[in-house]
């Protein structure tokens, strides 16, 4: 089979602290308390579309270990580790030169490790087409989600002429990183703009090329040494290359420039739980609003609230409404919902 899977699982998830630690990020974290880490639910549903030794994650070295224990089935050497934190172009091409000397018919899809799926069937549904259409054609295909809110904290992408003979697969004509209110209000309104999920499928050698003509630098650092991948000089030769290589996102290295990108639209019931204000909004929450993820709570004229304790002790709440109860071992953080971006500096006075 040529069809592969990488799965990104090496950021911090800072937005969800206290919980998500450089020590343990949200990705190794039961965030939606089913007992169930949100990478193990990733590779989870991925096996359902591809064997599991055809399902690669790029980690940062750091956590090697911790996907080892979260993902048993997989060898060391489908355990790719960064050396450094060079944001996801370097990423994406460390992974998919490494497949693609593997394989060079590999056909990739890149996908997040901390994202919440609905309708996992509409999932591999969708997942099989994607990967069907990069087989065929020298493209990159995002998976772009229905909205359902004017969201500021997601990237939007427009939707420009239909692909014939496919059924939700258009040109994608724009990217807007994290609009305003109202920009966002009038994207939902116009009807033809998606969500960027931040999925996407390429050929190893499509997306080969797209480095080497538009990411230049990344490309040829990463390219220095012929043979180099899959072999036992692979780690010193990454451990020299890659943190030289500049920090830059894929989507302002590689989407933004490149001329044969493509949108699947889709509706499975997405969310990339970025913050706890996300996660709050997919919850499922009581009569009056509040929502447990942890622990037991009672409340008394209190709504609107998220209650999480990873001690599981008894939490009693009165006369509090829309707030954040956040009982994380050495730190007890209470903060109101809609002021959950200055949590963010408070999170660095304890760094």
């Amino acid at each position: 089979m040529n069809n592969y899977v990488i799965i990104m699982a090496g950021g911090v998830g800072s937005r969800f602290w206290p919980a998500s630690r450089e020590t343990k990020p949200k990705q190794f974290l039961d965030i939606l308390g089913i007992g169930k880490s949100l990478i193990r639910l990733t590779f989870e549903r991925f096996i359902k579309i591809v064997p599991a030794e055809n399902i690669f994650i790029i980690t940062n070295e750091k956590y090697r270990d911790l996907v080892a224990e979260h993902l048993p089935e997989l060898t060391a050497d489908q355990i790719i580790g960064e050396p450094s934190r060079n944001n996801t172009a370097p990423c994406v091409a460390y992974a998919a030169f490494k497949l693609l000397a593997l394989n060079p018919e590999a056909n990739l899809l890149v996908s997040p490790s901390d994202h919440y799926i609905h309708d996992e069937k509409e999932f591999v549904r969708v997942v099989k087409t994607g990967f069907l259409f990069t087989e065929n054609k020298s493209a990159i295909l995002t998976l772009g989600m229905k909205p359902t809110r004017p969201d500021t904290g997601y990237g939007y992408i427009e939707l420009g002429e239909k692909e014939p003979e496919t059924e939700a697969i258009f040109r994608a004509a724009r990217f807007t990183e994290k609009p305003d209110e109202p920009t966002a209000m009038e994207f939902l309104k116009d009807g033809n703009y998606t969500w960027n999920s931040g999925m996407f499928f390429f050929k190893g050698k499509t997306i080969a090329e797209d480095f080497k003509r538009h990411a230049s630098e990344i490309y040829n650092l990463l390219n220095a040494e012929d043979g180099v991948y899959n072999t036992p000089r692979e780690a010193e030769f990454i451990n020299q290359k890659y943190p030289k290589t500049p920090n830059i996102s894929i989507d302002y290295a590689i989407m933004e420039k490149a001329d044969h990108i493509y949108c699947l639209s889709a509706d499975f019931g997405w969310s990339d739980l970025g913050t706890w204000g996300s996660l709050y909004d997919f919850k499922e929450k009581d009569s009056i609003g509040n929502v447990l993820l942890s622990g037991d709570a009672k409340y008394y004229n209190s709504e609107g609230n998220m209650i999480m304790s990873s001690k599981g002790r008894n939490i009693i709440i009165k006369d509090l409404q829309n707030y954040f109860i956040l009982d994380e071992n050495d730190i007890l953080v209470i903060w109101p919902r809609n002021d959950e971006g200055d949590l963010t500096t408070v999170r660095k006075m304890f760094e």
